[in-house]
């Protein structure tokens, strides 16, 4: 941008391109894009992203500032339209409609048919000889700027609608609505602005402009944009304004307007896909208030446009190399262009889309896997209804976003959110059409079904968003709101009460009904292909069971990176011997118990080396505080009281005491609980610590596993086991352990004389391990961030009681910008691992490197471990998926850094 456009901040559509998106917004880029492609576009301009962000900080002065530019771009559109901005015979009405850089259906506000009023209506019915499509525009903007600039509610608007709609049928449409009761509804109207505002609505079209203009500049930061701008990460861009000369869909039956995508958004079938309505304005479409038809309907109702409309659809999307989603208005049978932007899509759609285009040969392999978002992409796994199970179908909607959920039906969005934050999981929200106003309701559920409405509608937009299953237009349900309850025939369906929706076929269901758990099939795994030909970074999963091992495996696992061994310990069968192994008064005992383990912890190990053969496993030694093995000490204290009591009624009635035996081992219990119980067990006798106190717990395990990698060595099979010894904070700590289970391991190798790869290394989980990188790495062979431990450790947080205590406060209030249990600190906690990485490096330039908390599922903190130059990363079997694009796209980013 030069000196003389710094404050340039309006542009018309003419100037603009995709290329100014920042400043002006997808739509206004767009618009300017299709400008300049030929398009039929209606004629406008753009204020800029940057006029939004400084009207919070300086309101006056930028009203002030931006007013002689947008009348100067007005007098353009005069000219350019021959219609004049607040005439009386031959008024120019215009749009003003929010467009941020990133795509927010539904956040932010739109205000149509501006520039109208008492005198200006009657000059439009009679030069269009259409007074009931005058009088219907002149309603439609008393209520939406009454709603949008002014603040009253759209449902005191909606009630006086219906009053007159009921008057006519019970299924009136507002299609019905005569020239007559249109006036009234007007007079209806304006009354209930003048009552609710405390002065008559504003006949001046200039004064209406800029209240417009600023209500689009406030919504930006209204309630539903914030959550949804957190929900979906967005930053604070701020929103473009764009004023556009109206074009009327509601003329008559010669006009129509309609949502069309250029593939389908649910599928990513390469099939065109819309709705339209005939004889109305865009938010009848996206409100859901008309179920709207079928795109390919239009081929009978205007064949000539239809054929008009997939020419600029392929246009679009050739031109963008993206699904497009367009918005469109036909007004007296000339097809206009409003809108186009990359389209909202589920995650099973996003996939598809990708690689079908990659075969195409419109995109590369690069574009395909960046076009995809890793937070959606667990998604992909949704699940299906168990078609072998009985089920009673209530009703069949629209299937608008695919998954199956069961949960209780809930009625409003407040209740769902409050629920949800109560810890509730299996909610669905159920409105009769949702509203952008129910945002957060949507995010809490874990699903959506509406009454009415279109794929195109807000419910079916925002839940393919946010990778959500839904059915819209389910007409055969009637919603009670007031009773929160929906019939179907003389089913009745309260608050609370379970229903299973199909998002994938449309079905609403009665009651919970089992679910099929999906599996990586047809584009998904083509795509994965694509990630693993482009990734650096491997990935490996945290797996405990020989079951996450295999499921580890079919995900693509390329190893593990965590076993965790007390996993193990916790079997029911297992945990009396490991009761006895801690309860044990000497060392001798305590042998006798590990004896009894070891041949256990052997087994788990030989299935787990087995199904990952050939591939590293890394085993991480005890970690957690004997304490967690026992029973909960006042559960034993009770069940000592009632053993005592049981006995002295024994003692006194029969004058024997058959339980003396019992009462001294729940004693002895009680007396080791207290004596193993600290002030801070995470930070107390734990990990090495316990290694050194009782170092016969970890020769077990390391017998048990070099025996089992021994034993299938023999059978030819290959292993490749990775001891990790967890919390070690000095370098001693560590040479006083590893000397100890090297001998352990040598010793039972040379025992089965064979010859096998394996390492020791260490979790960096406490700061001062990362601060003495290179005094570890001369110890161990390997780095393994424990980021959850290390995250804990250096904010000084207690993850527990910070994430239900003060947590979601500091997020609240912006003194944390992120959960740093969720997505990596990279600026404390990664400054720690990039430190330790470099130094350990310095000390041994083969140091294997990698993270195995949560966070090596999360896709910015794959970023994070690709930059820093980690081998790998590890996380959960189910997150693999995402771990393998994640770290694809990773790679794909740093090469067009250099």
């Amino acid at each position: 941008m030069t000196a003389t456009e710094k404050n340039k901040y309006v542009y018309d559509f003419s100037e603009g391109s995709k290329d100014l998106k920042n400043l002006l917004g997808g739509k206004g880029a767009n618009l300017g894009e299709m400008t300049k492609l030929g398009l039929n576009i209606p004629p406008g301009f753009t204020i800029t992203t940057e006029a939004c962000l400084l009207y919070f900080k300086n309101p006056d002065k930028v009203m002030a500032d931006i007013e002689p530019r947008v009348l100067e771009h007005l007098k353009n559109l005069e000219q350019i339209t021959k219609k004049k901005f607040g005439d009386k015979n031959n008024p120019l009405l215009v749009s003003v409609r929010s467009g941020a850089p990133m795509s927010m259906p539904g956040m932010m506000d739109t205000v149509l048919n501006l520039g109208l009023n008492d005198d200006s209506v009657k000059g439009m019915a009679e030069q269009t000889e259409n007074p009931r499509f005058a009088y219907d525009s002149w309603r439609r903007f008393i209520q939406m700027f009454g709603d949008v600039c002014m603040g009253i509610g759209d449902e005191k608007f909606e009630r006086i609608l219906d009053k007159y709609k009921r008057d006519i049928s019970r299924n009136a449409q507002d299609t019905d609505l005569t020239v007559t009761d249109l006036q009234k509804i007007i007079a209806d109207y304006k009354a209930l602005y003048e009552k609710e505002i405390g002065y008559p609505f504003p006949q001046d079209p200039y004064k209406q402009l800029f209240l417009a203009i600023e209500a689009v500049f406030k919504s930006w930061n209204n309630k539903r944009a914030i959550t949804y701008r957190k929900i979906n990460n967005i930053p604070n861009f701020g929103t473009a304004v764009n004023i556009q000369t109206m074009v009327f869909g509601n003329k008559g039956w010669d006009s129509a307007t309609g949502v069309a995508f250029t593939r389908d958004p649910s599928t990513g079938e390469n099939q065109k896909f819309g709705e339209y309505l005939s004889n109305a304005q865009g938010e009848d479409v996206v409100a859901g208030i008309r179920t709207p038809k079928k795109l390919e309907e239009m081929k009978k109702e205007f064949p000539k446009i239809y054929t008009q409309l997939l020419k600029t659809m392929d246009k679009l999307e050739k031109h963008y190399r993206d699904m497009q989603d367009i918005e469109f208005t036909i007004e007296k049978g000339i097809l206009y262009i409003l809108q186009t932007r990359n389209g909202k899509r589920t995650p099973s759609a996003a996939v598809k889309i990708a690689v079908d285009m990659f075969k195409e040969g419109l995109i590369s392999k690069e574009e395909a896997l960046m076009s995809i978002d890793p937070f959606k992409i667990s998604k992909l796994l949704f699940k299906s209804i168990d078609e072998n199970a009985y089920i009673h179908v209530l009703a069949t909607g629209i299937n608008a976003s695919p998954g199956a959920v069961s949960g209780k039906a809930i009625f409003d969005p407040d209740t769902c959110e409050q629920m949800a934050n109560a810890g509730e999981k299996e909610l669905i929200l159920v409105r009769p059409q949702t509203k952008p106003d129910d945002v957060h309701g949507l995010y809490a559920s874990s699903g959506v079904l509406t009454q009415f409405g279109g794929k195109t509608s807000h419910a079916a937009v925002v839940a393919r968003g946010m990778g959500k299953p839904a059915v819209v237009g389910a007409q055969d349900i009637e919603i009670d709101e007031e009773n929160k309850l929906f019939r179907v025939g003389e089913t009745e369906v309260k608050n609370g009460e379970y229903i299973t929706i199909d998002g994938t076929t449309g079905r609403v269901i009665e009651g919970k009904v089992p679910l099929i758990e999906p599996e990586i099939k047809g584009e998904f795994s083509e795509l994965l292909i694509l990630a693993d030909e482009l990734k650096v970074l491997g990935v490996r999963a945290n797996a405990d069971t020989p079951t996450d091992a295999k499921t580890a495996l079919e995900f693509g696992a390329q190893g593990i990176g965590l076993c965790r061994t007390e996993h193990m310990f916790m079997a029911q069968d297992r945990l009396p011997v490991v009761q006895a192994m801690i309860m044990a008064r000497h060392q001798e005992e305590r042998q006798d118990a590990l004896n009894k383990i070891l041949p256990m912890q052997k087994g788990d190990f030989y299935e787990i080396f087995k199904i990952m053969a050939g591939k590293p496993v890394t085993i991480r030694l005890l970690d957690p505080p004997l304490h967690e093995f026992l029973p909960e000490l006042n559960t034993v204290q009770l069940e000592y009281q009632e053993l005592k009591m049981t006995n002295e009624l024994s003692k006194s009635l029969l004058n024997s005491s058959p339980l003396d035996e019992e009462l001294k081992k729940k004693s002895k219990v009680i007396s080791l609980i207290r004596s193993l119980s600290e002030e801070n067990p995470m930070m107390g006798l734990r990990g090495c610590r316990l290694g050194i106190v009782w170092p016969e717990i970890n020769e077990m395990q390391v017998k048990a596993i070099f025996q089992a990698a021994c034993e299938l060595k023999l059978e030819g099979i290959e292993v490749i086991p990775e001891v990790m010894i967890p919390l070690i904070g000095m370098i001693s700590e560590l040479e006083h352990v590893k000397e100890q289970l090297v001998n352990v391991a040598r010793e039972i190798i040379n025992s089965y004389n064979v010859k096998l790869d394996y390492k020791f290394g260490t979790m960096i989980e406490i700061p001062r391990a990362a601060l003495t990188a290179d005094e570890i790495a001369t110890e161990a062979e390997f780095f393994s961030f424990g980021t959850n431990d290390l995250t804990q450790m250096t904010y000084g947080f207690s993850r527990d009681d910070a994430e239900s205590k003060f947590l979601p406060i500091y997020l609240n209030k912006e003194i944390l910008m992120e959960n740093p249990f969720e997505t990596i600190d990279q600026i404390g906690v990664g400054k720690l691992m990039k430190m330790a990485v470099d130094e350990g490096r310095k000390t041994r330039p083969d140091l294997k490197c990698g993270i195995c908390g949560e966070h090596g599922g999360e896709p910015r903190s794959i970023t994070f471990a690709h930059n820093i130059g980690l081998n790998y990363v590890s996380c959960s079997p189910y997150r693999i998926p995402v771990a393998r694009i994640a770290a694809a796209q990773a790679a794909i980013e740093a090469k067009k850094k250099k």
